[in-house]
């Protein structure tokens, strides 16, 4: 009686589904609500900062997005090219796994499983240029979408990953297994982070953005995650020969325990592989970083008293505790925040005290497993749910750009003390080599993953004080689950913490704590995959071929529009797309033209608006074909009203075309950037 009250009260208090979904995506996206409608999870809370994030974030996740036309959709790390990514593609190895992680959480798995297919794929994708985490980041999706078959699908070619790895990595002199030792080393700029104390160190203190090879418990705990992951992708096989992984996975996690955990320091720091006048080989750096702290995020360590000390750190103020982010190293180093490395006069990036959201993401998720299931090293009361709570507030709060206003633009490091941004390059805003979605879904509302039919939900969320939170529309194992906390009952009509499957409570509880429901799994969704046909990935590429009315454009904003990228932010110095002269009344068009004929039927338009900036979507547009040497109205097209900073979406009868285009009119006194012209 009391649970059916329960489920009444709520049915009454709260707004429906599409109510909420509607207000809420709308209030976060406006025009661009509906690619994210069918997409993402609702989230809201009683801290506002997390629930702005959580939003901006899935945002910045829909901005990486590249479409590369038949190969699918990749994620980039920047959105303005830079010169290390692999071309034409744009695609960095050393975010995959945040990545990954992120997207996961996204209803439509098309874009985590053809950016998987991409990265393995040895013609296209380089999985040798960085230090990364693939193989544990396929395991974690499958334990989300319980999706076998496309899980055992990759587990061939990570296992050729694993293997290459310390070829590929050795030849470049850049990283590899030491056999005497039993571990991994690795250059720390070819693990994403130049400047460590390790590569500082070797170099005399004069550079460090090359050199200072070292055992790290990064790659380490890298290896030893990819390790067990394919122990356990194989055991969905079946394949018993790969139970061997399981094996390296124990005797990576035996060395790291016994090799790199410094009793002195009471934590886990490199050691040096590199042997030179400045430093010796098998020797202990000579400080902590925050990089300790990585073991965790991937399980490795053992649940014991010696090693939960390390967390004694992480919240001193003299140590890695900055006021506004986690320092990388502590101010106690020599070389604290000296700065090395300039574009011109801008400060690049360096690890050597700055916060950076791709290692606090690392250091968070860490604190979750810990805090999650390591009963002993949590019974210590070294950290709390509170410190979790604290410090993923603070790590939210570092998302706003004083430099720019305050608006949401998370950028690359910053200065912990200050919360300013460091680097601040053209290549900056909107940096996407971190995690917050999956710190918000699996750390603070709880939800814990498992590869077995049951969904357990632990918040972390501190109970005193978040009063409510919700989170809902997450597809888990083929179900609709939310997950409910409200204190009082005055959020949402009912106290406690509520778990619903497919819109029925199927438990609860008073308070914060661990609650487990058996589920069945079903079939996941099917996946639709339209192919854009009129991606260029570079500007110098013969086809297809962009082109426009404007006699004086420029070449890589013709290109721009065809690139298969599509973000809406307002910073110029990420403008992306064609923009037109200011609108007198004229037509203006944007021609794609293709090597051959090419059958069409629709297209997606994004068209960019800042009043500030003078831009607007057109008055007016359609679409043409070039038919027998004459521009002519594509037949039988419906044409959406044009929106900006969203996509508009026109179709037409199916044709077989080499040529065709948009036109349109600017509003007088007004531009148009046309970001994106796919066809179908």
């Amino acid at each position: 009686m009391k649970l059916l009250l329960t489920i009444l009260s709520l049915s009454l208090f709260q707004p429906t589904l599409s109510q909420t979904l509607n207000t809420t995506l709308t209030t976060h996206f406006a025009n661009d609500t509906p690619w994210y409608t069918p997409r993402i999870p609702l989230f809201t809370s009683s801290l506002p900062a997390l629930n702005a994030v959580y939003y901006y974030r899935w945002s910045l996740y829909r901005a990486h997005q590249r479409d590369l036309g038949p190969n699918g959709y990749i994620t980039t790390e920047f959105l303005n090219d830079v010169t290390w990514q692999t071309q034409p593609y744009a695609s960095l190895v050393d975010a995959t796994g945040f990545h990954l992680r992120e997207g996961r959480w996204c209803r439509d798995q098309r874009y985590n499983q053809d950016y998987v297919t991409f990265m393995l794929d040895d013609n296209r994708g380089d999985m040798y240029q960085f230090s990364e985490w693939v193989a544990d980041s396929v395991w974690a999706g499958f334990l989300v979408d319980g999706d076998v078959d496309s899980a055992v699908a990759k587990l061939d070619r990570l296992v050729d990953v694993f293997e290459e790895w310390e070829g590929n990595m050795s030849e470049a002199g850049t990283g590899g297994f030491d056999g005497g030792k039993e571990l991994f080393w690795i250059q720390p700029l070819t693990d994403a982070t130049e400047y460590t104390v390790a590569s500082i160190d070797a170099s005399g203190g004069f550079d460090g953005f090359t050199g200072g090879n070292a055992f790290r418990p990064s790659v380490n705990s890298y290896q030893y995650a990819n390790a067990l992951a394919i122990a356990r992708l194989a055991g969905l096989k079946g394949d018993q020969a790969l139970e061997e992984y399981s094996d390296r996975a124990d005797e990576i996690k035996v060395n790291v325990q016994e090799s790199l955990w410094n009793s002195t320091f009471e934590h886990f720091i490199d050691r040096y592989q590199v042997d030179n006048e400045n430093v010796t080989y098998w020797d202990f750096i000579r400080g902590r970083e925050l990089v300790g702290y990585v073991p965790w995020t991937h399980d490795l360590p053992d649940d014991n008293e010696t090693f939960a000390q390390a967390w004694t750190h992480l919240l001193d103020s003299e140590k890695f505790a900055g006021s506004h982010g986690l320092r990388t190293n502590e101010p106690s180093y020599e070389y604290f925040m000296q700065q090395y490395r300039y574009e011109g006069s801008q400060p690049e990036c360096q690890w050597n005290g700055p916060a950076w959201p791709y290692q606090t993401t690392q250091v968070l998720t860490g604190l979750a497993n810990l805090l999650d299931h390591y009963p002993i090293s949590s019974e210590t009361g070294i950290v709390t749910r509170k410190d979790y709570t604290d410090l993923l507030v603070q790590y939210a709060e570092l998302h706003y750009n004083p430099d720019r206003g305050g608006v949401l633009d998370l950028e690359e490091d910053y200065d912990a003390d200050t919360g300013r941004p460091i680097v601040g390059l053209t290549r900056s805003p909107h940096y996407f080599h971190s995690g917050f979605i999956d710190l918000i879904l699996s750390g603070f509302v709880g939800i814990r993953p498992r590869a077995d039919d049951v969904l357990e939900v632990n918040p972390l969320a501190d109970g005193d004080s978040v009063s409510f939170f919700r989170a809902e529309r997450i597809l888990y194992h083929g179900h609709d689950i939310a997950v409910q906390w409200d204190a009082s009952g005055e959020q949402y009509g009912a106290a406690g913490l509520i778990i619903e499957i497919d819109g029925e409570t199927v438990a609860s509880a008073p308070d914060l704590t661990r609650l487990t429901v058996n589920i069945t799994r079903n079939e996941p969704p099917a996946i639709n995959r339209p192919i854009a046909k009129s991606i260029q990935l570079q500007s110098d590429s013969e086809w297809p071929r962009g082109s426009v009315s404007a006699a004086d454009a420029d070449p890589e904003s013709i290109h721009a529009a065809i690139d298969g990228r599509t973000w809406l932010f307002p910073e110029s110095d990420i403008a992306n797309g064609w923009d037109t002269p200011v609108g007198n009344g004229s037509e203006l068009w944007y021609q794609v033209e293709f090597s051959n004929s090419t059958v069409t039927a629709s297209a997606e338009i994004a068209f960019f608006a800042n009043e500030a900036q003078g831009f607007d979507a057109p008055e007016s547009y359609r679409i043409e074909v070039l038919d027998g040497g004459e521009w002519v109205e594509a037949s039988g097209a419906q044409y959406a009203e044009p929106v900006a900073n969203g996509i508009t979406i026109v179709s037409w009868d199916e044709v077989t075309i080499k040529s065709i285009r948009v036109v349109f009119v600017p509003k007088r006194g007004q531009r148009v950037r046309l970001v994106e012209f796919k066809v179908y």
